[in-house]
């Protein structure tokens, strides 16, 4: 590996750092920030909702962005609304303006949303320049972001310090980090010219559409299933510690610390689990531990038992969401359309989720709102010998089982426009005669 793809992918461990780094410092002070806005539990539940919408723009508009800037660009701006919204977000909470906590959040889903893409084409493009496994560890980076912010939060609380201070050195942070890291992403990549209709998907419109694939819709629900498991903690977990268990603030935001630090853990383990277990069995097996911890969390009467539990629900969601999307991609012909709508089924739990928890909450408590969370998950484990991958020709002896345990390949030339296309479709762009 060059100098330059050594620096090119420590940038993406960076820029894949620092959103997680953020979503926690803020996520562990949704108790202090509650406080400060006077809100109840479903006005924090609308207060959320900007993030849910923020997240669905920037996703939608993402591929049509690299399509026509390239990643670098996306990435960067991405990045700078997410330490944007950081400083809006404490600001919100010093003014004690619900809208502006909510715009913040807006923000942050924005920019998050909206650098997912580009990111992923980075990563895409890098394995096939290495020929190596690397989206894994790089959503590992971000899971480890999400465990040092909520440490960070962890002391900030403890030591009572105003939510403005702390997201504001956090933002100031993630600032020079991005600096620093942004020069080493090139220029270009993603962008797609003028280009006739023979490309490698240009017979696509003769085939079935792709939601009509009965074996991609149940890939589908296992996505909405697991994004909603780990879209719940990310919103709600420090509160249903305070709220439901009678935590203080402080070991609230242990308890998000030890969900990210399971999420990471999962993730950076996730390739060696797959390549010795087949992704079908590492799906079922997620599914089961996530079930049993939010049952824990949510039926325990023990706080201790229920922290405990915690860590079962970081481990069962840190996987989910990314074997379903490779196995959506690899379902069937056509796969940038089929990664866009099983991620359009994921996202859609991120957008209904924080309201619908909110109100249920504000009538039912937030642990019996979780069962809401634990239902979809248990359909996950019956759902999931559906991200099995197919053999191909001559692969049918491999295949025993859940036939799914297949190395780590370089990635096909092809996957880094598949990935960008399935930005696009998400965001409802339809490809014209001569794009």
């Amino acid at each position: 590996m060059d100098l330059a793809t050594r620096r090119r992918r420590r940038s993406l461990f960076l820029l894949f750092l620092l959103p997680g780094l953020s979503i926690s410092s803020w996520v562990t002070r949704t108790p202090d920030i509650r406080d400060a806005l006077g809100a109840s539990t479903g006005q924090m539940g609308l207060i959320l909702f900007g993030l849910s919408v923020g997240s669905m723009l920037g996703i939608l508009s993402s591929g049509a962005l690299v399509a026509r800037y390239g990643t670098r660009p996306v990435a960067g701006l991405g990045t700078a609304l997410v330490v944007v919204s950081l400083v809006t977000i404490g600001m919100g909470t010093l003014s004690g303006a619900a809208p502006v906590v909510t715009l913040g959040l807006a923000l942050f889903g924005a920019g998050m949303g909206s650098g997912e893409v580009a990111l992923n084409v980075e990563g895409a493009e890098i394995e096939r320049i290495t020929g190596r496994a690397v989206l894994p560890a790089l959503h590992g980076f971000f899971s480890l972001g999400t465990a040092i912010g909520a440490t960070l939060g962890i002391l900030c609380t403890a030591t009572r310090l105003p939510v403005q201070w702390h997201l504001l050195a956090v933002a100031s942070v993630a600032a020079v980090v991005l600096i620093g890291a942004f020069g080493g992403i090139p220029a270009g990549v993603g962008r797609r010219e003028a280009a006739g209709p023979g490309t490698a998907d240009g017979g696509a419109g003769a085939e079935s559409p792709v939601w009509r694939d009965a074996r991609l819709l149940l890939i589908g629900g296992v996505v909405l299933a697991m994004a909603l498991a780990e879209g719940a903690a990310n919103d709600w977990l420090p509160l249903l510690m305070v709220d439901g268990h009678g935590l203080d603030a402080s070991l609230g935001s242990v308890m998000y610390a030890g969900f990210a630090a399971a999420m990471a853990t999962g993730r950076f383990s996730g390739t060696v689990l797959v390549n010795r277990f087949g992704r079908a069995t590492v799906m079922r097996a997620s599914a089961v531990s996530g079930a049993a911890g939010l049952a824990l969390v949510i039926f325990a009467g023990n706080p201790v038992l229920a922290g405990c539990a915690v860590l079962l629900w970081g481990l069962g969601a840190s996987l989910g969401f990314p074997l379903a999307l490779s196995a959506a991609g690899e379902s069937g012909p056509n796969p940038a359309a089929r990664v866009s709508l099983a991620s359009i089924i994921g996202y859609t739990a991120f957008l209904v989720g924080p309201p619908g928890l909110g109100f249920l909450g504000e009538h039912y408590g937030l642990r019996g709102a979780m069962v809401v969370v634990l239902v979809c998950v248990i359909g996950a484990i019956f759902l999931a010998p559906a991200v099995g991958s197919r053999p191909g020709p001559g692969e049918s002896e491999r295949a025993a089982g859940d036939g799914d345990a297949a190395a780590p390949q370089a990635v096909p030339e092809t996957a880094v426009r598949d990935i960008q296309e399935a930005g696009e479709a998400a965001g409802g762009r339809r490809p014209a005669p001569a794009p």
